[in-house]
Order: structure tokens, then sequence, then C-alpha cells
């Protein structure tokens, strides 16, 4: 038994030898795989300190060009305040990009270039004439602006107000105060008509653009408008506007302490926005023509309009009734841009209108009147109420190849109203 312990001994003491060496090579190979382990996090804080101190420096760079450039602005801005130099001058340019944005494509560009100077750049080549122009007028424009640009309750009248400019309340109309025509075809072509802005072709703009023209008495009735004799066409107020020298010559002034002695006592309300409005949600008499700063403009349907002096003169002498007579009145206003009645009335467009029922027909003296009128003229015939009626509600139809260029009136009671407030008035 005892050579058998003996046996075992060795063995056991060789057994926990490699033991011992296995555990002491596995702890040191698991320390030097920590150890690495801590040498690579700490090498990636190293890194990531490294590259927050870059961009915190570079944030500071930034932040103090930004500075720089706020602090160079603001000394431009100081030196031009305390020269009193042009304030409208564009702001100076700085070297460098900020990095936003991209460069336009000339597609882009083009969809957003198409305004119309006065010099006709931007013009679309295309025509349109004045009887053309009449029919697209009425078709887009008559509802609002009525048939001969008059204007239709408190929409904008285009069409007269030559000899008011100079009165408290002028009326502005593209025949008597725009100063350019690009204006008007630019404004028409990209808002027009009201509701279906830019439907227009550019022939269909010329053409409303020429009836307008001719509606102020500025063109004839056979003028064509086209992109080619745009800039020829001379507007009556073309030298009412002056240069705006403000910025030279007033800007530097208006830098100083604001006055605020000698002020007036109370405020004097001379118009009230109700009345200027352009476009109105309803309808009503226009008051472009008549508003004023003393009352209120009233509004009435034309049937029930108040007489007025012609009318009550008329009923004093026992003549036509006063109230088909003031109905009359009321309906005139879309002969009023070519013809005029009453005292003083001349040739216009149109003849003067005084006495012309009963009188011969292309006979008023110095107007020069269409074949159609010289052959009716030269036949002897009449106005009477019958053929006055019937060239009222269809011009062309009744008189073949007339110049007048009107559709007609559309109602029989508007005619029957016309021709008594016509008679009203003597030769």
């Amino acid at each position: 038994m005892s050579k058998s312990l003996n046996l075992f001994v060795p063995a056991i003491g060789v057994t926990t030898l490699a033991l011992g060496l296995a555990y002491g090579l596995s702890s040191r190979d698991y320390g030097a795989q920590t150890i690495e382990t801590l040498e690579t996090r700490v090498q990636q804080t190293e890194e990531n300190v490294a590259r927050a101190i870059a961009e915190a420096q570079a944030a500071a760079e930034e932040a103090a060009r930004l500075q720089a450039e706020r602090d160079q602005l603001e000394q431009l801005a100081a030196e031009a305040a305390m020269s009193g130099s042009d304030l409208t001058a564009p702001a100076p340019v700085i070297e460098g990009k900020y990095g936003l944005g991209r460069t336009a494509l000339p597609e882009e560009i083009a969809a957003w270039d198409v305004d119309v100077l006065p010099d006709g750049r931007g013009l679309p080549v295309g025509q349109g004439d004045v009887f053309t122009g009449e029919e697209v007028f009425v078709d887009q424009c008559a509802s609002c602006h009525g048939d001969f640009a008059e204007g239709v309750g408190n929409w904008p009248v285009l069409a007269g107000g030559f000899d008011t400019l100079a009165n408290e309340d002028p009326v502005k109309t593209v025949g008597s105060y725009w100063p350019h025509l690009s204006t008007a075809w630019d404004y028409i072509n990209r808002s027009m008509p009201f509701g279906a802005a830019g439907t227009l072709t550019p022939d269909e703009t010329y053409a409303i653009v020429a009836y307008i023209l001719y509606s102020n008495d500025l063109v004839d009735d056979d003028f064509v408008l086209s992109n080619e004799n745009f800039t020829e066409v001379e507007m009556y107020n073309s030298d009412g506007f002056v240069v705006d020298d403000r910025p030279e010559l007033e800007y530097a002034e208006w830098q100083a302490e604001p006055c605020m002695v000698n002020c007036k006592e109370t405020v004097e309300i001379t118009m009230r926005a109700t009345f200027l409005d352009v476009t109105p949600e309803g309808g009503g008499d226009s008051v472009m023509n008549d508003a004023t700063t003393s009352d209120s403009p009233v509004f009435s349907a034309s049937a029930s309009a108040e007489p007025t002096e012609e009318s009550a003169a008329v009923e004093e002498t026992g003549g036509v009734d006063p109230a088909l007579v003031a109905a009359g009145e009321s309906a005139f206003r879309q002969c009023k841009s070519c013809h005029q009645v009453g005292e003083n009335a001349s040739n216009r467009t149109g003849p003067a209108l005084n006495g012309i029922l009963g009188h011969t027909i292309g006979a008023v003296d110095g107007f020069r009147y269409s074949d159609v009128f010289q052959e009716a003229n030269a036949a002897g015939e009449v106005w009477d109420a019958e053929n006055l009626a019937a060239f009222l509600a269809d011009p062309r139809g009744s008189m073949a190849g007339t110049k007048m260029s009107f559709r007609g009136v559309r109602d029989e009671a508007d005619i029957t109203a016309l021709i008594a407030y016509l008679q009203s008035f003597e030769e």
C-alpha cells in the first residue's frame, strides 16, 4: 500500500504545476487584453477631445468673422447717416459666401422675368385692333368696368377724367393719369380678368389695351396696337410725373429731431375708406366721378333715380316723363365717353346729340361721318324714335359700316329711357 501512495505523489505534483502554469498564462492574456482595451478607449477619448477642440475653435473663428462683418456694416451705416448720403443705395458687398442656395436656372429666371417696361422690353410678339378689343372687353371686362370703360358700381372707371387732375378729387384713369402704356398692358396681362388672371392671350391683351386707348380718345377706331408700335403711343399724362430726388435732397434733412411744436389741435377727416373702395362686394352707382369730401355718395337704382334739373325743367313744360328722363340720364353714362349733351356740348369721338330726335341723320356740323351716315344724309333720312331705337339696340346691324364701336344697348327699357333723355335736350 505504501508503494502505491508514493507513486501518486509525483503525479499530483506535476498536475498541480501544470494547472498553475495554465492559470498564470491565462491571467497574463486577460491582463494584456484589458490593458489593450483601456489604451484604445483612452486613444478614442483623446481623439474626441481633439475634434471637439477643433470644432470649437472653428466656431469661434466664424463668430469672430461674422462679428467683424456686422461691425463693418454698422460703421458704414453710421457713416452714411452722418454724411446724409443716398440711403437707398445697394448694401455693400462683403467678400465671402455663406454657402446657401444655388444659382437660378435660366428657365427659372425666365418664368419670373415677365414684367413689361415703358420702353417695350418684355413685350411678346402680337397685335390687336380696337374692334376686336371691344368684343373681348365686353366679354371679359365690361361686367366690372362697363361697355365703355365708364365703370360699374364702385369698380374703377378706365376712361375720361382729363379735365379733373387739378381738382381736389381727380378721376385717375388709364387715359387721364397713367404716364406709361406698359403699366396698363402689364397689369391686364398678369392680373385680369378679375378671378381669372393670366388667361388672356397676348393678342387679346393688345386688343383690350387698344380699346381702352380708343375709349379715351387717344387713338382712332381703326387703330391696331402691336409690339412694333407700342412705344409710339403718346399718353396724355406722360409728362405729369417727376423723378423722385428725395434721397439726394431731403433724406439728410429727415435725420434731424422731428418738430414737436405748433401742432394742429384737431384732425380733419376728409374722406372715408369705404367711399374709396375700388373692389366692392356689392353694387351701386359709381362714385368715382363725383365723390366729394363734404358729403356721402347716395346709391340708388337707375329706375328710382331722383329727377335732375333737366328733368324738372321738362316736367314744368309738360314734356317727357321726368322719371323716364332721370332713368335715361343714368343709362347715358355708357355714352358719355364718346357723346356730349347739354350746354356747351361739343363733338368728341362721336357727335354732340342735342336735338338729335327729328334731326337729319349725319348732319351735325363739324363731325366727320362714315360713308353709311353720309348716304343716309344724302337720302334725307331723319332720326325718329323708331330708327333711333333700332340703332341703339344694334348699331352695326342698323347702319352697316358705321365706325361706332358699340355692340348696342341690351335693355329695351334703357333704350326708351335714353330716347326720352335725348329728347329733353333741344338743339
